[in-house]
This record gives C-alpha cells, structure tokens and sequence, in this order.
C-alpha cells in the first residue's frame, strides 16, 4: 500500500522565512520613518534649521527604500519547502 501524504489543513502562500524577512523589512521601514520626524517648531515665526539634517535628508529615505527592497526580496524569495 502506498502512503497518504498528509497536508496541513491550510497553505500559506510564503514560507516561514519569507515572513520573518518582510517583519525585517517592515521595522526598517518604520525605523526610517522615525528617523525622518522632528525637528519643527510651534513659533511659526522661528527658523528651525535641523529639517535639513543630514539624517532627514539623506539616511532616513535611504532607509525607507532599503526596506521596500526587503520587502520585495521577501515577496519575490520562493520558500524552500
């Protein structure tokens, strides 16, 4: 008699590792996010110059795009099971 494969109730499109990579991806996305506020004033009438920081222009958007990478990556990596 052959064996019955027994499959589990439900598939999930990705595997394990996919998810973990797109929570990977998702924190770094939120990280840039967070790296991109502050900096601004209740005084409308007062020049704040950290908007233009290095960390606001440059790291935080680099970070939310190196994220969206990740993400891709996780969606696109085919599982090993």
């Amino acid at each position: 008699m052959a064996k019955k494969e027994l499959k589990p109730a439900f598939d999930f499109a990705f595997g394990k590792e996919n998810y973990a990579l797109m929570l990977i991806g998702l924190a770094v996305i939120f990280l840039g996010f967070i790296l991109m506020t502050g900096g601004g004033t209740d005084d409308p009438t007062v020049w704040d110059p950290s908007v233009f920081s290095a960390r606001r222009i440059t790291v935080a958007p680099l970070m939310v795009i190196l994220g969206f990478v990740i993400e891709v990556f996780a969606i696109i990596r085919k599982p090993k099971d």
